[in-house]
């Protein structure tokens, strides 16, 4: 069980993907001007990372493997990632029109997020059993979650503070980053996987 706990917080924090291994950037900056932009994006990443993990698993270790075709693994992933987001983005456009028109472009984005893909292909790599791709599955959404939201958090603070005029918008934005990333650095090496 101790494994299992390790390896979730491994995922969320101490090998955060997008402050550690500076993946998923694009839907990062973009979509991080907004703090419900942000809560309903880290949720869908989650949710594609966790179903897309969940069925890549499946795919890599009953057909690939079996039928010696794992030099296809990052094309075969690469399409399950993409049905889950047109799936994700039929139901949100039907269920919920308002995040659908907040997300816009990002959502498109999730099916090409190198985050999304990172996650199965490190599940493969690593040859986790299937509980533990699931556990690193949600850990890595979950940090991806905690990551935007932070910086959502921080750009919404900063539009009442008196920022110079060169560094507004994306210019205040990197310097951000670049702060949350040292501070998450700050836990490199206390779990390696």
């Amino acid at each position: 069980m101790m494994e299992y706990v390790t390896l979730f917080i491994s995922a969320v924090i101490v090998n955060n993907f997008v402050l550690t291994k500076f993946l998923g950037l694009c839907i990062f900056f973009g979509v991080s001007k907004n703090l419900s932009a942000s809560i309903g994006m880290g949720m869908a990443v989650t949710s594609v990372m966790t179903l897309s993990s969940m069925l890549a698993w499946v795919v890599y270790n009953f057909v690939l493997v079996p039928l010696n075709l794992t030099f296809m693994t990052t094309a075969v992933f690469v399409l399950l990632i993409a049905s889950f987001v047109q799936l994700l983005e039929m139901v949100i456009k039907k269920q919920a029109p308002a995040l659908y028109n907040m997300w816009g472009i990002y959502l498109l984005l999730i099916a090409t997020n190198c985050v999304v893909l990172a996650v199965p292909l490190l599940n493969a790599e690593s040859s986790f059993s299937f509980l533990k791709s699931v556990v690193y599955a949600v850990g890595s959404g979950l940090g991806f979650a905690l990551a935007i939201i932070l910086m959502a958090s921080l750009r919404e603070k900063l539009r009442l503070a008196d920022v110079p005029k060169p560094l507004e918008g994306l210019g205040i934005a990197f310097i951000l980053a670049g702060m949350l990333a040292l501070a998450f650095t700050g836990f490199s090496g206390m779990i390696t996987l």
